[in-house]
């Protein structure tokens, strides 16, 4: 056995996920595309095979008696309200990043459950196109966005309500946020012949119905001009569904705002986001603020307006906001601000971030420790604020 057949042998004893270290001899350098397929392949197989065997469930299986809205309305309770101590039957009060196991969050979990069965399916189709994973991604697309029985409302009227206080707010539309690669599942999948024009112009229907509601609503107006990590998620969701339909007006629209708003007014000149830093939980926000900003650079740029290279005249840009957290995504024990109250151990993760950074900037310094975090959480609150889970059918 040679030393690279040994070292290999090691490291899959003990869990190590390898990039390609050496050479292939039909790849003397090796693209930065197939060593991110390397890392994924396994990772796709096991959750293509999950995907396969689950049935849908949609915002129609979990009542939420507390709801002011009807069965196919999504609805949410704010995660960091809490009953009031000093009046137990009175309007909930809020602990800033201490989420509450109490409130009802059965809507996001079936909807991060379809995100996750939709992005492995499609996925799994990026890497063999069978017809199999087309008609089992319909059976779920069919249920949430058409089937008049089972289908949610493209709204979030009722999203991350506070009980005494709040039926719903536009801070809650962030849960959606996990329908970001269900509908980059859909542009993957819906060119394929098995897949009907009936049901693509349906789906597509369903998100420009949702758009309209994210731009003229007064919670989606809120949302937009949030000057933290929601008007960052605003921005990115919007792009990412307007994608989907086509809207290029919006498209442009979301690039401005980057370049005008989210990039001057939340980045500091070291690259930080102070906002974030002066949450609770730092860490883990200005991980979620940074994988979404180089989120809006990668579905918004173009050969034209490459936003991975839009540099403000003091040199702020979003390369700086990755290096900046470099460091400590390497090693945690560095980190120079407050600990998060809760979750600390369980961040970093594979984070966005780091792997369409790497693609942009072709930086193996990033694609490598991207490849050795964890491609596959289980704590919901992490997984809660990831919803880029599958960067294959993103590149």
């Amino acid at each position: 056995m040679n030393l690279k057949s040994i070292f290999r042998l090691a490291c899959t004893c003990i869990g190590i996920v390898l990039l390609p270290l050496f050479a292939e001899a039909n790849e003397p350098n090796g693209s930065f595309k197939s060593k991110i397929m390397t890392v994924l392949r396994p990772i796709i197989k096991k959750q293509s095979k999950w995907a396969m065997k689950q049935k849908p469930l949609t915002v129609t299986a979990y009542p939420a008696v507390r709801s002011s809205g009807g069965i196919h309305d999504f609805y949410s309770e704010g995660d960091y309200w809490w009953p009031d101590p000093m009046d137990a039957g009175g309007p909930y009060v809020q602990r800033d990043g201490m989420s509450n196991p109490a409130n009802f969050v059965d809507h996001r979990k079936a909807m991060i459950r379809f995100s996750r069965i939709i992005g492995a399916l499609a996925s799994a189709y990026r890497l063999n196109p069978d017809k199999k994973y087309v008609q089992q991604a319909l059976v779920h697309l069919q249920a949430w966005f058409v089937d008049s029985e089972t289908m949610m409302n493209p709204n979030l009227l009722y999203a991350q309500a506070v009980q005494g206080r709040f039926t719903g707010r536009g801070i809650g539309i962030i849960d959606t946020i996990h329908l970001m690669e269900v509908a980059q599942g859909v542009k993957v999948l819906e060119n394929d012949p098995n897949f009907p024009q009936s049901t693509k112009s349906a789906i597509h229907r369903w998100f420009a119905t949702y758009l309209r509601w994210l731009t003229e609503h007064q919670y989606g107006k809120d949302e937009m001009d949030a000057a933290n990590n929601h008007g960052t998620c605003w921005v990115m969701q919007v792009a990412s569904f307007a994608s989907l339909v086509q809207d290029t007006a919006l498209l442009k629209m979301c690039a401005e705002r980057y370049q005008q708003i989210l990039l001057p007014n939340q980045m500091e000149k070291d690259g930080s986001f102070p906002r974030e830093l002066q949450r609770t939980k730092p860490f883990g926000y200005s991980l979620f603020n940074l994988d979404a900003m180089t989120m809006i650079c990668h579905i918004l740029s173009t050969t034209n307006e490459p936003l991975w290279q839009y540099t403000l005249p003091d040199g702020r840009t979003i390369k700086k906001g990755v290096d900046f957290v470099i460091p400590y995504i390497s090693d945690k024990n560095k980190w120079p601000y407050q600990k998060d109250v809760m979750y600390w151990e369980q961040w970093p993760v594979a984070q966005p971030a780091l792997v369409f950074a790497a693609n942009a900037y072709q930086d193996s310094t990033y694609l490598q420790l991207w490849a050795k975090l964890d491609h596959n959480p289980k704590e919901e609150e992490v997984i809660r604020n990831l919803p880029i889970r599958n960067p294959l059918i993103w590149l």
